[in-house]
């Protein structure tokens, strides 16, 4: 079964973020490290990934697929098999927006919207 794992915020300033997070919610943090053009921070509630992102630039490709400045950036569920996910998603309307072979296959549903399909584990959830 399918299950939302994962929240994706872009934020303007990462430090900033955590601390309202980790302050006013309690989140803690699980890991940060770079990924293609932003830095991710993934912290958690203790069921969910919840991972702040600040991009290098608003100009990047990544940063602009959801709009500019802060924002839900994307969400993420997992699937057991992403190439029959990928198909049902163009089936319906969607567009895939990641290249093959990525881990997080991201895609924009037809509201607008910016999801990604993950395989079980990515996220470690419980």
């Amino acid at each position: 079964m399918s299950r939302i794992v994962h929240l994706a915020v872009k934020v303007n300033d990462l430090e900033e973020a955590t601390k309202f997070y980790t302050e006013v919610f309690g989140f803690t943090e699980v890991k940060t490290g770079r990924n293609r053009e932003h830095i991710s921070r993934h912290m958690t509630d203790g069921h969910i990934d919840f991972t702040l992102m600040q991009y290098d630039s608003e100009d990047s490709h990544e940063a602009t697929i959801a709009g500019e400045g802060p924002r839900l950036h994307h969400w993420g569920v997992t699937v057991d098999d992403q190439e029959l996910a990928a198909e049902k998603i163009k089936q319906y309307g969607g567009t895939i927006l990641s290249a093959k072979g990525e881990g997080a296959l991201k895609f924009r549903a037809p509201d607008g919207t910016i999801a990604e399909v993950v395989k079980p584990g990515r996220y470690n959830e419980k």
